[in-house]
């Protein structure tokens, strides 16, 4: 649960009888805390997600320049939502940047898990651009042929960030703990680490998930990017061109003199945006504090706490299930 989309705040409560019909179809089972996921179209989802997941799916009316952010849970999805709205905002030239007063989960709402979680037919006005150099942003956790599925063909742009596994599994242990005020135990970490084994998380697989996008990625690089956390926390100049690039919006060479690439970076810098009032305060419409989403946001930290016997088990597993696929961890 990266974000806001803690179950519970907004239970089954939600779920239509059609949906329940559905949802008694489906494979069942439990997440490492015994809460109740389905299983449709090769993911597991909590009730009320699946709700919000149909909603977006009938509902939705894409644009063509819509941009959808996807992640893998805890993935850099924060990160991610400030760079791009960063990159978007910069020709403005304002005081009252969005990310210096609001939550980069505020300005870029979760599809199924904030928008048609709350409501079959949200109001989208309020993200619907006033020009064509400001386009809608939205985020996601689905994988690739189930988002689709809601585009309708559209042709908008599509950019995919992951992260490795270990790390991603360590920070969703003090995400959830923090989140529920409980210890960061041992035997919650184990228990998240055999769900992620299983490859019964919420919007898991894990693999499937990652591999919906990177396939897309080279079937269609002009409409989906793949991005790996690992690569932006080495290369971040490299990967923020990137993206501005795929975006349609890339750096001039006047302002790459003058240092724009940087300012964005610094801006959007996990330290610059923990420090802002706006995200030391406040929550998520589903209740989660923003300053959850702010811990160490570094590579490797796995190895501080996972045995090498739980590393040498999730590796083999995470390399038989990408295999000849060409990504690698």
């Amino acid at each position: 649960m990266d974000h806001n989309e803690v179950p519970g705040h907004l239970g089954e409560d939600k779920v239509t009888e059609e949906t329940k019909k559905l949802i008694s179809s489906l494979p069942k089972d439990k997440d490492s805390q015994g809460r109740r996921l389905c299983k449709y179209q090769g993911s597991w989802y909590y009730y009320n997600t699946l709700q919000g997941l149909i909603n977006f799916h009938n509902n939705f009316q894409p644009q063509e320049t819509d941009i959808i952010l996807a992640s893998s849970p805890k993935s850099g999805t924060t990160w991610l939502k400030a760079l791009t709205v960063a990159l978007l905002e910069r020709s403005k030239h304002h005081d009252d940047h969005p990310l210096l007063s609001d939550n980069p989960h505020a300005i870029v709402p979760f599809l199924e898990n904030n928008l048609y979680l709350k409501s079959s037919t949200p109001d989208l006005t309020k993200y619907s651009s006033s020009s064509s150099s400001s386009p809608r942003v939205f985020a996601t956790h689905m994988p690739l042929h189930t988002l689709k599925e809601g585009l309708r063909g559209s042709p908008c742009k599509i950019v995919f960030m992951c992260r490795n596994a270990k790390d991603a599994l360590i920070s969703m242990w003090y995400f959830i703990c923090k989140n529920q005020r409980v210890e960061a135990t041992r035997s919650i970490l184990e228990s998240l680490f055999e769900s992620l084994c299983r490859g019964v998380t919420f919007y898991g697989p894990f693999w499937d998930q990652v591999l919906s996008y990177w396939r897309g990625s080279l079937e269609d690089p002009s409409r989906v990017l793949f991005m790996k956390y690992e690569e932006m926390k080495e290369e971040p100049c490299v990967q923020l061109k990137r993206l501005a690039e795929f975006l349609g919006c890339p750096f001039t060479e006047e302002e790459e003199e003058s240092g724009a690439v940087e300012k964005i970076l610094e801006l959007c810098s996990l330290r610059s945006l923990s420090d802002l009032e706006a995200n030391k305060s406040g929550k998520t419409v589903n209740g989660v504090d923003h300053k959850f989403f702010f811990r160490k946001g570094e590579v490797g930290d796995w190895k501080n706490h996972l045995t090498p016997e739980m590393e040498r088990r999730i590796d083999m597993i995470i390399e038989e299930k990408l295999k000849g696929s060409g990504l690698s961890f």
